[in-house]
């Protein structure tokens, strides 16, 4: 779209600003005029700060402006104008071959954009993990300061008092339908940001009356570039390596968190997540298994009506796969059996039910201008495709609006009733052709829902594993709007029956397992926080919960020292590992204890003081002492050497351990094994490629090794470390596990579960070989999809059975070696199981 000039769209918006004013008053929704005629999610691959917590339902404490520099122009109602900083040109954005936006030009852009009348704000609603801003706009009718008020009273209600709401005549006529469009989650899926930019200029300045009652009785959310870091070195993930689109049940990164307050804050009825590159353009909604904790019936209602509507809009452009390489769209729930499941609640169109959305999509454009497209095809070709998804990314944006505006009565009211069923306590509808009218081929195999029980408990005191853990996912259960109280025992309590009752079960349940439910799976299939992030949570099926007695905002303090002598602290949670290393790295001589836990002198109180409020840990009164006792060793700060994801990398760090990332490149270009004591290897190392001097290099160095899943495995073999037999099970398999734990440094006093993905066990153990876990008896898998690779059951969670999961010993060469067959350092999904790995990284500094 050619942009007019600003001077001429300046008063061509005033005067249309005038006229909205005057005739279409934002507090009082005109009726939703006739609808206008017109009209590969991404492969799966492997890889915490919570968000500030606020009290569920406190309306005062949402939405508040991040702004920069000059700040925001306005006196609480909408247009909130923010003059936006403008970052230095970057020539190196990868967005420009394409013919699209560079980051760069995003802020000047905006910043226009809010000048062209009364429709346009801007707000900044984060930074990502490069430190670059993310930029949220809102697109509506004028409000003024009691308007905007009155809206968030509405939103409030409809959350907060749902049954209330349903009755609310005043909802009826004058709420705003929230809809939000999230854009380049995946930095090289470049196009839906430059499709917003041009929907945000076409409602700025469009005089029709169809925009006039559009924006009368919608707020529109573009988070324009959900990852600028991203976005400009052309790369999926953000500037932490990680892919955002994973990241969502647990929130590590930063811009998960933005979008997670946004979420919260505006609480969209209707979303989109714009990607690339699946031909023909794929529509959400997906194919079975479904998400169990949502209400499916309103959610596939909804879902499918828009996705029917988008097919149409996309189709309607008129590209054709003869002359443009363009196929018709896919909406996979119709059109395809199995593959595109909404199961896990990591990506964002998953998530965004269990805050209130009743319509929630990826869109897909069709033509790759990405990877290897993008360094051999001609720039035209490039710019060609580039301009066909930017056109189909906006043909789904408007439709969607379009949708909205002619269905604003029944999307309002589909989400207050997926609050009120939360509320009250209801069971789920399964979803049928007559519970979704509309809809057609639903059959059994679409049926995916819960039981949900009366609550939860995350106990207080010595019934708690861990009262670190505890905080931890007591505050994330806040920061995703959970509502959480606080017993006379000082025990945490979870009542279901609350409006995001889905978003609690969601995070604390153990899941499910669909094995025998599909044959195959998009992504991750278990995730339980509730069972792998270290704390101990106790279901309440029925019968009464414990009474609460105050409403929790943020979990209590659980830092303490204890006031005399030596000071014992367990091993048992990251922030621990990380209080650690900080003493080593103040020169504070600690030791370790048998079962892992670490003796630190009287003498460090003071900086044990320090760590335990930073970290909330605690230090513990021992009747030992940390001096030269039979059993117990001194530990040293170490340096790793990791060859592993850029997730795993994240974790080691959070713990405190210093990284230095190698490969099978580096070591064979001359690495000196004196800047490092442990190799950690879980990828991107191959011993067989090392050449003659790198081999003797590492032998010599004498470093610890701590390998992780087949490549860990293959490694040990091929250095001859440890005499075992590594067994891998289905390739394929992942999710939540039982173990069992044998006690001693690396698993004393470990979670009873873990995480796999393809899993492997270790067989054939040679002396010295000692196992520190091993997969439960029976069939060891909790929750997740785990299928035998043959009828006889090989490879399957049966085969895995009783064998080991982790083991230790020391090589010919007296070098320490840990092998895990599980994956402890998963993305953030198993925290609890995160101290696992930096005892293991501790053993092999020991004897050294």
């Amino acid at each position: 779209m050619a942009k007019p000039g600003p001077v001429l769209l300046t008063a061509a918006c005033t005067a249309l600003g005038a006229l909205l004013l005057t005739s279409l008053p934002a507090s009082a929704a005109s009726p939703p005029g006739p609808r206008d005629p017109r009209p590969v999610r991404e492969g799966a691959g492997r890889d915490d700060t919570a968000a500030p917590p606020r009290a569920p339902g406190s309306a005062g404490a949402r939405g508040g402006l991040v702004t920069t520099e000059s700040g925001p122009r306005g006196d609480g109602g909408y247009p909130r104008r923010t003059t936006l900083a403008v970052p230095p040109a970057d020539p190196a954005d990868k967005s420009i071959k394409l013919g699209l936006a560079p980051y760069h030009s995003l802020a000047p852009r905006l910043n226009a954009l809010q000048e062209l009348g009364d429709r346009v704000s801007v707000e900044v609603a984060g930074r990502s993990a490069g430190g670059h801003e993310l930029y949220l706009v809102t697109v509506t009718a004028p409000e003024s300061a009691r308007q905007a008020r009155e809206q968030e009273r509405m939103r409030e209600r409809i959350e907060n008092a749902p049954a209330v709401a349903a009755k609310d005549p005043r909802i009826k006529a004058a709420y705003k339908t929230p809809v939000f469009i999230n854009n380049n989650i995946h930095g090289n899926e470049w196009e839906g940001t430059d499709a917003a930019l041009e929907l945000i200029e076409e409602l700025a300045t469009a005089t029709d009356r169809k925009t006039a009652g559009l924006l009368a009785t919608t707020r529109v959310y573009l988070n324009v570039t959900a990852n600028p870091d991203g976005r400009i070195a052309g790369t999926r993930a953000n500037g932490d390596g990680f892919d955002l689109n994973r990241d969502f049940i647990t929130a590590s990164q930063p811009e998960a968190r933005a979008i997670r307050r946004i979420a919260i804050d505006k609480q969209p009825a209707v979303m989109l997540d714009l990607h690339g590159y699946v031909n023909g353009t794929l529509i959400e909604p997906t194919t079975p298994p479904h998400g169990e904790n949502y209400e499916y019936d309103l959610f596939l209602k909804n879902s499918y009506a828009n996705a029917l509507g988008m097919e149409k809009a996309v189709n309607g452009l008129g590209y054709t796969e003869a002359e443009d390489g363009v196929r018709p769209a896919v909406i996979p729930f119709r059109d395809e059996a199995e593959g595109w499941d909404d199961w896990p609640p990591i990506f964002t169109p998953q998530y965004m039910p269990f805050q209130g959305a009743v319509a929630a999509h990826t869109i897909e454009f069709p033509m790759t201008v990405n990877n290897r497209a993008y360094d051999t095809l001609p720039e035209a070709e490039l710019r060609r495709r580039a301009a066909i998804n930017v056109d189909i990314a906006g043909a789904a944006m408007r439709a969607t609006l379009d949708h909205t505006l002619a269905h604003r009565a029944s999307l309002i009211a589909d989400q207050i009733e997926t609050f009120r069923r939360g509320a009250a306590g209801e069971a789920q509808r399964p979803v049928s052709e007559e519970t979704v009218p509309g809809v057609p081929g639903i059959g059994p195999e679409d049926v995916y829902t819960t039981t949900f029980p009366r609550g939860y408990v995350i106990p207080a005191g010595r019934s708690q594993r861990s009262a670190v853990a505890a905080a931890r996912l007591v505050d994330h259960l806040v920061a995703n709007d959970v509502r959480v109280g606080r017993a006379v025992d000082g025990s945490y309590v979870v009542d279901l029956r609350q409006p995001k009752r889905g978003m609690a079960n969601v995070i604390l349940a153990e899941g499910r397992d669909i094995s025998a439910d599909v044959s195959t799976m998009y992504d991750i299939s278990g995730w339980s926080l509730g069972l792998l992030w270290g704390a101990t949570v106790k279901k309440v099926g029925g019968g009464p919960l414990p009474v609460v007695v105050r409403t929790v905002h943020a979990a209590a303090p659980t830092g303490s020292v204890a006031p005399h002598g030596d000071l014992l602290l367990r091993l048992d949670d990251p922030k621990e590992l990380a209080a650690v290393n900080a003493l080593l790295a103040q020169g504070v001589k600690v030791r370790r204890t048998a079962d892992g836990s670490a003796l630190v002198p009287g003498s460090a109180r003071g900086a044990a003081r320090v760590l335990a409020d930073r970290f909330g840990v605690a230090f513990r009164a021992t009747k030992g002492r940390a001096g030269q006792e039979p059993g117990t060793a001194a530990l040293e700060r170490i340096r790793v050497a990791a060859s592993a994801s850029a997730g795993e990398v994240f974790a080691l760090r959070e713990m405190g351990f210093e990284v230095v990332p190698v490969s099978t490149e580096v070591l064979n270009a001359g690495f000196d094994w004196s800047d490092a004591d442990v190799l950690f290897v879980s990828r991107g190392l191959d011993h067989g490629l090392l050449t003659p001097a790198a081999r003797e290099a590492l032998r010599a160095g004498g470093a610890g090794v701590v390998g992780v899943g087949a490549v860990g495995a293959a490694f040990n073999a091929a250095a001859g470390l440890l005499p075992v037999t590594a067994v891998e099970g289905n390739g394929d398999a992942n999710g939540v596990v039982a173990v069992r734990n044998g006690g001693g440094a690396i698993t004393g006093g470990a979670p009873a579960h873990t995480f796999v993905y393809s899993p492997l066990w270790f067989t054939e153990l040679g002396a010295g070989v000692r196992v520190d876990q091993a997969y439960g008896t029976g069939v060891p898998l909790v929750s997740g999809h785990w299928r035998a690779t043959g009828p006889d059951g090989r490879g399957g969670p049966a085969d895995a059975a009783g064998k080991a999961a982790v083991i230790s010993g020391t090589a010919a060469q007296g070098a320490p070696v840990v092998l895990f067959g599980t994956e402890p350092l998963f993305r953030d999904h198993p925290k609890g199981v995160f101290a696992q790995v930096g005892r293991a990284l501790l053993a092999g500094r020991q004897a050294r």
